[in-house]
């Protein structure tokens, strides 16, 4: 089995990293923002396994196995704030959210 460069799986996190970090700051819709930050979230993870793999530590499999479990509770949070914005306001975009503020 042929190894995979670590430099090449590490670039390839950075960029879906900032792809989903553009999603965060320039979406407005909170579905496709939480969507961005699972991408984040994924990328981190895969950097916590390249590194443990390249250092054969299972500390980094262990800890991206702590963000699964995270990313999957904030999942079910930010999908029952969805559902309940939605029955709300009748809308998903950020900028209905201006009620909050007072």
């Amino acid at each position: 089995m042929q190894q995979v460069d670590p430099w090449l799986v590490l670039s390839f996190c950075a960029v879906i990293f900032f792809i989903g970090l553009t999603g965060v700051l320039v979406r407005r819709n909170i579905l496709i923002i939480l969507m961005s930050i699972e991408l984040m979230l994924n990328a981190v993870n895969l950097t916590f396994v390249t590194f443990a793999k390249q250092h054969a530590l299972l500390n980094g499999q262990l800890a991206a196995l702590f963000i699964i479990t995270v990313a999957a509770a904030e999942s079910a949070v930010g999908l029952g704030l969805v559902v309940a914005m939605y029955r709300t306001l009748r809308s998903v975009e950020t900028d209905k959210l201006q009620f909050l503020r007072d």
